[in-house]
């Protein structure tokens, strides 16, 4: 399979002429060497290597000696990459130092922030790294011959690359059971690990509904307090993002206050779930809705931080899947599994555009061949056309 090329290649390659040192944080296999071995480089470590990893932990005063004897050519310090920080975080340390004397530029990578947060440097050098965050592929960045092919196995490059089915299927099935289940549980110490194994499973499954802490709790055997510990976990190694609702109205007095919790890519969440390729016909609609929220998660952080993706419920009425929200003004979004849309398929846009004077338009994604409009304010798109809503919609920075 030949490199794709990323969204976020024009903005590493412009914060790097700038000058500036660079964390490039994602889950195992969204493509971050690849992306960063493209970049021209003075000194490379991979911390990934058992070898390499221990020589910096007993003395990670190397690596500022290591920089030091570089050659310095140009008006810019040299580059230096580190590959999975998070692995020995005591080197932030020496970093900080180097940044701060100019003697290097830095990019860093990650699979977890983890150990970083917990570590001396849990700051993450403030104003002397710019962070950017890589997902699996996005829509514009690879479009799927069908919907349901990204639904079932997602858009980690490495699944793309395998054309055979059953060994796309190994694959995945590999991923969740060396990375989810033995790395994220390993780092994260937790103690009972068949709790832990029974949640990802649950969580998994219930990928994109209102969070019960609770009934979780129940479910696995443990404390709503350990659940909520284990969710974060699943943030904090960049596994799981969390989506909170918007709770702000001036007429309704019950909106859902709870999360939702979206698995990073579609084909890692069916493995985690144990799910098979046969999907029920109702199941289909949960889990193109899940995978328009990833969509919207992956644009709004490329485009700009002013953006948070929320969604809004009432639990006695109206509900609406996705809403953009830009700095109070809103756009809503409703996913619905149909070819042909009407205008039944968008009265919670029209509830909610009721509600909303910052909310000036609504979208229903869907999988009509063509643009529908139905109603003042409000357009029906076909799935392929989201990242160009996205544009016209809301703009890009």
């Amino acid at each position: 399979m030949n490199y794709i090329n990323r969204v976020l290649d024009d903005s590493l390659t412009h914060a790097l002429s700038r000058g500036r040192s660079l964390f490039l944080f994602g889950a195992r296999q969204t493509g971050k060497t690849t992306l960063v071995n493209r970049i021209s480089a003075a000194l490379r470590v991979s911390l990934a290597q058992p070898e390499v990893r221990l020589r910096y932990e007993k003395a990670p005063g190397l690596l500022r000696g290591e920089v030091e004897a570089l050659n310095v050519n140009g008006t810019l310090p040299p580059l230096v990459v580190l590959d999975e920080v998070q692995k020995v975080p005591s080197l932030l340390d020496e970093v900080q130092d180097l940044i701060d004397r100019r003697r290097a530029r830095f990019i860093m990578t990650g699979s977890s922030a983890r150990k970083l947060r917990r570590g001396s440097s849990a700051n993450l050098l403030p104003g002397r790294v710019s962070v950017f965050h890589l997902d699996p592929l996005s829509l514009r960045e690879h479009r799927p011959a069908r919907l349901e092919d990204v639904l079932l196995d997602g858009s980690l490059p490495g699944i793309l690359a395998v054309r055979d089915p059953s060994d796309r299927e190994a694959d995945l099935a590999a991923y969740v059971t060396t990375y989810l289940e033995e790395e994220i549980r390993a780092e994260a110490a937790v103690r009972n690990l068949g709790a832990f194994a029974r949640f990802l499973e649950l969580a998994a499954a219930e990928a994109g509904g209102i969070v019960n802490l609770r009934g979780l709790a129940a479910d696995v055997g443990v404390a709503h307090t350990t659940i909520a510990a284990y969710y974060q976990i699943l943030e904090d190694c960049l596994i799981a993002d969390r989506v909170e609702p918007l709770t702000t109205s001036a007429t309704r007095k019950k909106l859902t206050r709870s999360d939702k919790y979206l698995l990073f890519d579609m084909g890692v969440r069916r493995l985690a779930a144990r799910e098979g390729r046969r999907i029920l016909p109702a199941r289909w609609g949960q889990l193109f809705e899940q995978w328009v929220g990833l969509e919207l998660i992956r644009w709004s952080r490329m485009v700009a931080r002013s953006i948070r993706i929320r969604f809004w419920r009432d639990p006695d009425g109206p509900e609406v899947d996705w809403i953009i929200d830009r700095d109070g003004r809103y756009t809503p979004v409703e996913v619905k599994w149909t070819e042909t849309p009407a205008a039944a398929d968008a009265r919670h846009l029209r509830c909610f555009l009721d509600e909303y004077r910052t909310a000036e338009r609504g979208y229903l994604l869907c999988r009509a061949p063509r643009k529908v409009k139905l109603g003042k304010g409000i357009l029906a798109i076909p799935w392929q056309e989201l990242p160009s809503l996205l544009h016209d919609s809301v703009g890009e920075e």
